[in-house]
């Protein structure tokens, strides 16, 4: 049997997610419980540009919620993939496209062959060809608006307006509008919680979405495990920038490599969330701003400027006691892997309560995965940049993990082979984790790949060298023609809009 009562501290998008989550794996698993949102209006919700990955689309649709409504309602927009500006070197660029290929290729080595000819990784991405053109992921065929390809994309969108409307959207769960004053801890974790109004509310699993405040997993004693000496940057300055008049929305998420860190660049149907993310061992926030304005060549209004202390909890479940979202970790927000950590962490924890080791399995996991996206991060800081003290001092601090990935894949591209299963045991869920199809598209916009293995590795096999040109060939007509007949970004999203007027 599963918990009677779960009580969730914090809503927001993390919150609100879990709670749907664990309702629903409670009613199928007929557990019975009552799920308990704690969350006050009291506090001050400040909005930040935030991108998902395309397992937040798979969660609309589980939920059956309207995905139109949702892109009204939020302003969210399309988001194929990251745009990495001058990571490489100044003046270079290149692109994640999320989609996977791989789906429709009937095997052909696509990646493989495409290093091998010298040509990006993207081409044969029908994301890549969509976020070129700033287009939506609709088509108009023979009269009919129809889906531009069979591939899941992702959102950007206001994190505190996307987590009000899923509050709206829940179903049975409890809301208090209240704040917690006491953690009652007794053997088991959480015996309870006292809330400002008096109120006292027990529960037999708690889940921890307070954020930085961490109200309730530090109240057990928890124990942060820090990246500091891993990952370059340790301060976040964000500002918003209005969207211009008839400005075209890019469907895609911009990385900006600046002298002392990277700008973020997240368009929603109003403004665009933006910030930079940078050293303060090399730059003031003075400094920074400055920088920043420079580069854009306007004013900007700092909304805030955090410390980031980057890492995760050494154990995210302790007692009764789980914490998710920025309560159990935080990293810079370079792949959008906050939300989509959530959500498969959730998922985990279906799976695996109830069963004697499953507490032990979860934290395993969960700081596998955040250790996971850790060294994924890092690797884009590989960098062929010395035009300032930030970067020289990166270029001589690689962890060891990146070189020894990078010295692998001097002998072949990237394989399903390199990565170990995650999670184990439940690799039937399919969840989404940092793999082949990430890093190939980084590796090979930094130039990192190795072109004369892959074209011995493709001279090795004439038979699937021919299928995986032949393949490439087409995928990228196709998908060329697929992207000439889809409807601007913003018109579409606009048209979303009008279908609310009578």
């Amino acid at each position: 049997m599963g918990p009677r009562h779960i009580v969730i501290v914090g809503g927001g998008t993390a919150g609100w997610l879990a709670a749907m989550m664990l309702s629903d794996v409670a009613a199928r698993k007929g557990w019975g419980s009552k799920v308990t949102v704690i969350e006050s209006s009291k506090i001050g919700v400040i909005g930040v540009g935030e991108g998902s990955t395309a397992v937040f689309r798979q969660m609309l649709r589980h939920f059956k919620l309207d995905e139109a409504e949702f892109l009204r309602e939020t302003g969210a927009t399309i988001k194929y993939g990251i745009r990495h500006r001058d990571w490489r070197r100044l003046g270079h660029s290149y692109d994640g496209p999320i989609d996977t290929p791989q789906m429709v290729a009937g095997g052909a080595e696509l990646d493989l062959y495409a290093v091998a000819a010298g040509r990006s990784v993207g081409e044969a991405h029908l994301f890549q060809h969509l976020l070129n053109g700033q287009k939506a992921p609709m088509a108009i065929r023979d009269g009919r608006t129809l889906p531009a390809g069979p591939f899941h994309y992702a959102f950007h969108f206001d994190q505190a307006m996307v987590g009000a409307w899923l509050r709206k959207k829940a179903q049975g769960i409890t809301l208090i509008d209240d704040q917690v004053q006491g953690v009652e801890t007794g053997e088991g974790g959480i015996a309870a919680l006292t809330l400002e109004s008096g109120q006292r509310v027990e529960g037999d699993l708690f889940l921890d979405c307070t954020g930085f405040r961490r109200r309730l997993i530090g109240a057990l004693g928890a124990q942060w495990l820090s990246y500091r000496d891993v990952l370059p940057v340790n301060r976040a300055m964000p500002f918003w920038v209005d969207l211009k008049d008839g400005e075209e929305i890019a469907p895609c998420t911009l990385a900006w490599a600046q002298k002392a860190g990277w700008l973020w660049w997240i368009p929603t149907q109003g403004r665009y969330g933006a910030g930079y993310v940078y050293s303060d061992a090399h730059c003031t926030p003075d400094q920074a701003k400055a920088e920043i304005e420079a580069v854009l060549g306007y004013e900007i209004h700092p909304r805030n400027d955090i410390k980031i202390d980057a890492g995760r909890q050494k154990d995210a479940w302790i007692g009764n006691c789980i914490a998710v979202g920025l309560s159990s970790s935080f990293l810079e927000p370079l792949e959008a892997t906050s939300i989509h950590g959530t959500i498969v962490q959730m998922m985990m924890l279906a799976e695996w309560m109830g069963l004697p080791d499953g507490r032990d399995r979860y934290n395993a996991a969960t700081g596998r995965q955040v250790d996971d996206f850790r060294d994924f991060i890092r690797l884009h800081y590989v960098s062929e940049r010395r035009d300032s003290p930030f970067w020289r001092d990166v270029a001589t601090s690689h962890p060891q993990v990146v070189k020894d990935r990078l010295e692998q894949w001097q002998h072949h591209i990237p394989q399903p082979a390199d990565f170990p299963r995650f999670p184990p045991g439940l690799e039937h869920l399919g969840l989404a984790h940092v793999q082949e199809q990430l890093y190939t598209p980084v590796l090979d916009g930094l130039g990192l790949l190795n072109r004369q293995a892959a074209q011995t590795a493709m001279a090795a096999d004439p038979k699937a060298r021919d299928f995986a040109r032949k393949t490439h060939t087409a995928l990228v007509a196709e998908y060329s023609r697929a992207a000439a007949q889809c409807l601007p970004h913003r018109a579409w999203l606009q048209s979303l809009q009008k279908e609310l007027t009578p």
